[in-house]
């Protein structure tokens, strides 16, 4: 099969509607614009949003919460799932997304403390909390921060 070759499937594609080309079109002289108005002009019609001069309900419902601009998201891992990993061996955030337990690298990777760790690894994080940092290293492991 060659690229000149592929075609959709039948009935899958349906042709433009070519609108304006003559009264033999089914679509002719006013372009299914109807007579006159805002909408029939040229760069007629309002922008997404507007009720008319009506307050839009963007404007009625209140404005909640906060969004800091310079707040780091990190992608989170607790020790216990850690446990996955063969002793000695070293988990990065390249190997969690490999092995499906974080789904995207974000501004680094946090490790949290919940639950226990039964082997010795090194674990490379962006930050680790203090009871994380604690099991790994109970465990003879390392938290090196990068």
């Amino acid at each position: 099969m060659k690229l000149h070759e592929l075609s959709p499937a039948a009935g899958s594609a349906k042709a433009a509607w070519r609108k304006g080309r003559g009264p033999g079109s089914g679509n002719g002289k006013t372009a299914g614009k109807g007579h006159k108005g805002q909408n029939a002009r040229s760069g007629g019609g309002v922008r997404p949003g507007f009720e008319g001069g009506q307050l839009p309900l963007y404007r009625k419902l209140p404005k909640r919460g906060f969004n800091n601009k310079f707040g780091k998201e990190y992608a989170i891992i607790n020790v216990s799932a850690l446990n996955k990993f063969r002793k000695g061996s070293v988990v990065t955030i390249d190997t969690l997304i490999e092995k499906g337990m974080v789904s995207k690298a974000a501004d680094g990777l946090k490790v949290l403390g919940n639950g226990e760790l039964k082997k010795a690894i090194t674990v490379e994080a962006a930050i680790f909390s203090a009871t994380a940092k604690e099991k790994i290293e109970a465990a003879g492991g390392k938290a090196e921060v990068k």
